[in-house]
């Protein structure tokens, strides 16, 4: 499901603008096509970004702020989220059942 989570899982905690690997608390998600522009909260219009390349394109599409997508974002295959969950460390105690409501509710418009 399109989660937060699943979302820097799929771009692998990489900002989609400047390619650089970052901490969760450093990113954030951006509509490649602004919502108010008819972009929609789908797999294909939902990246993960770091908070200057957010800044930096604002309300606009990225061309529009002269950037580029490192690639371009699609639906997952469910071999990606296995691989992830095989290989990630165990979560911390508290932390784990606080950040779940957050970070794995699915997103809509």
């Amino acid at each position: 499901k399109l989660t937060r989570q699943n979302v820097f899982e799929r771009d692998a905690f990489t900002c989609q603008y400047c390619g650089e690997n970052k901490d969760r608390k450093d990113l954030n998600l951006d509509h490649v096509i602004p919502r108010d522009q008819g972009g929609t909260t789908t797999w294909e219009n939902v990246v993960c970004s770091c908070i200057p390349c957010n800044t930096r394109k604002g309300n606009r599409r990225p061309h529009e702020a002269s950037m580029k997508l490192v690639k371009k974002p699609k639906r997952p295959k469910l071999r990606t989220f296995l691989n992830v969950q095989i290989s990630r460390n165990g979560p911390e105690t508290w932390r784990h059942f606080l950040d779940l409501a957050y970070w794995n509710v699915e997103l809509s418009d």
